[in-house]
């Protein structure tokens, strides 16, 4: 504790702090008065050496008409007086080539000449200001007209001069303002920072001796008065709290007397609710077994009375109809025997004889083919090996073999899959998923030959194939959403749904592919199914 208030002392953070303040507001305050003086001085300049130009170009009017160089050089020689001007060029209008050519010039003691500025006349019109010099240009004019042009160059020696001394003067100010702040700033801290000693010495004596009962003298600050305050609020509450533990501490000792009995109280109970818990459990699985065959029973029994319903109207249908060509085959030979048969009678029979032969062999094949759909419903689909899928390609595969189905309902088809997309999985198992839901849209959701919209979408993320195939059908009676994936549930019985499609896509989803499909219920466009697949090496 004392290392820590030692190497934070608030004598070097507030003289610190009070000496940055200072010099940066000194740096700032001396760096802006001097640029704008120099910026003035630089102008009080310009403006002389404006006025110098203004009374030679005056002065040049007569030499530059009369030629008159003498008179010219004589009177330019009396700026010797004048250490602002350095080089003095007066330049005249030629008369042939009406361009400005030199006339005659001034140079100052000690200064070298300067090259001729005929070609920078327009450039000089505005004062010109290099890091030594300011250079200028002014036409000579007579009545109007321009006569040449006098370009006058001044020394910024003297400005040098100038910044140098103001410098000098503002860094002796700054020096003398930051030890006039540096002892205001330790008398201030000394003020402040006593008071603050006083209190961490007494913090380190509490943390230190646990001598909770101290207390903080008050000071002639009013914020370190405030700060004594709540300090010694702060220990006179934890006084009191440590008193209350202690008090504490006795009533647990008394407590924990009598604990141990209660304990083997509450012990007894908790066995005893304990077995009678297990006893709850036992009878609760002895009813979930019992609901589990319930439900067994009557889902064998829907799809029982499902197959029956199914097989059984092809079958009455192929009974009845060979039954009629039974009892006509009678009649026939009846009038045969008689010797009353006919040749109309005859083509009668024929005629009805091959309609029920017909009707016979419709029922016959539908029936086969419920038999073929139950077997595929039934039949483990693991057989087939794994192989390399592209999605496009099978889509286009699964279109073409459909086309005849496809052309009926002329639905346009919105395929977006990547085309180089190819997974690992079971190409015909795949296949018959498409074709199932495209004949699911076929039968049960388009109404109408016009307007018919089906869209495939297939994403891969990570591991994972998300297939969504959407159409925009008539969509799913709200009655057999939750059973959509059952067996014999349809919406055309009796009109060629034999309610096992779904039933055998979600097989073939979920057992044969390891995946999943929903139905999205909150879909109201149609129908939208949504088919993930996880995916296995060698998948792009």
């Amino acid at each position: 504790m004392g290392k820590y208030a030692t190497k934070t002392s608030i004598r070097k953070v507030l003289i610190s702090a009070v000496m940055l303040v200072t010099a940066l507001s000194l740096s700032l305050s001396i760096s802006i008065s001097t640029y704008l003086d120099v910026k003035k001085q630089k102008q009080l300049i310009i403006n002389k050496l404006e006025m110098i130009a203004e009374i030679i170009a005056f002065n040049a009017q007569v030499t530059l008409i009369f030629d008159d160089r003498k008179t010219e050089e004589k009177r330019l020689k009396s700026f010797d007086k004048v250490d602002l001007v350095k080089n003095i060029h007066i330049y005249a209008i030629d008369d042939v080539t009406n361009r400005p050519v030199f006339f005659t010039s001034y140079n100052a003691s000690k200064t070298p000449p300067v090259p001729l500025k005929v070609n920078q006349i327009e450039e000089l019109r505005t004062p010109k200001i290099s890091e030594d010099y300011i250079e200028l240009i002014l036409p000579v004019e007579y009545e109007g007209n321009i006569e040449g042009y006098v370009y006058l160059r001044g020394g910024l020696e003297h400005l040098a001069e100038y910044i140098n001394r103001k410098i000098l003067v503002d860094i002796a100010l700054t020096l003398f303002v930051l030890v006039l702040v540096m002892f205001v700033a330790r008398g201030i801290q000394k003020r402040i920072a006593s008071p603050i000693e006083t209190l961490s010495v007494l913090l380190q004596d509490v943390s230190k001796n646990h001598n909770y009962a101290t207390r903080a003298e008050k000071s002639d600050i009013e914020e370190i008065n405030i700060l004594a305050n709540n300090l010694n609020i702060m220990l006179t509450r934890t006084q009191n709290q440590l008193e209350r533990h202690q008090a504490d501490k006795q009533e647990i000792k008394q407590l924990n007397q009598s604990l141990e009995e209660k304990v083997n109280q509450r012990t007894i109970a908790l066995r005893e609710a304990n077995q009678e818990l297990l006893n709850t459990l036992e009878r609760m699985h002895q009813y979930q077994n019992q609901i589990v065959e319930n439900e067994k029973m009557a889902s064998l029994g829907q799809m029982v009375a499902g197959v029956a319903h199914e097989v059984n109207t092809p079958i009455g249908l192929g009974v009845t109809g060979s039954t009629l060509l039974r009892d006509k085959l009678s009649d026939i030979e009846v009038a045969f025997q008689q010797k009353t048969l006919t040749s109309k009678q005859l083509e009668r029979f024929i005629k009805e004889g091959i309609e029920n032969l017909d009707l016979i062999y419709r029922n016959l094949n539908r029936a086969a083919d419920l038999i073929s759909s139950f077997k595929k419903v039934a039949v483990s689909q693991d057989i087939e090996i794994n192989s390399d899928v592209n999605i496009t390609k099978l889509l286009s595969a699964v279109m073409g073999a459909m086309r005849t189905e496809l052309e009926m309902k002329s639905p346009q088809i919105d395929i977006d899959c990547p085309q180089e997309l190819t997974i690992r999985s079971k190409s015909g198992l795949l296949q018959q998923v498409f074709e199932q839901l495209f004949s699911n849209s076929l039968l049960h959701g388009f109404m109408s030959n016009e307007n018919n919209e089906i869209a495939i979408k297939v994403n891969r993320e990570e591991s994972q194939l998300t297939i969504v195939y959407s159409d925009n059908g008539v969509g799913v009676p709200n009655a057999i959403k939750k059973r959509i994936f059952d067996p014999f549930v349809t919406t055309r019985r009796g009109e060629g749904g034999s309610g096992l499609g779904m039933h055998l896509v979600y097989n073939l989803v979920t057992q044969a592919l390891g995946g999943s499909i929903t139905l999205q219920e909150d879909y109201k466009s149609g129908t939208q199914f949504v088919i993930s697949l996880p995916l296995k090496g060698g998948s792009q």
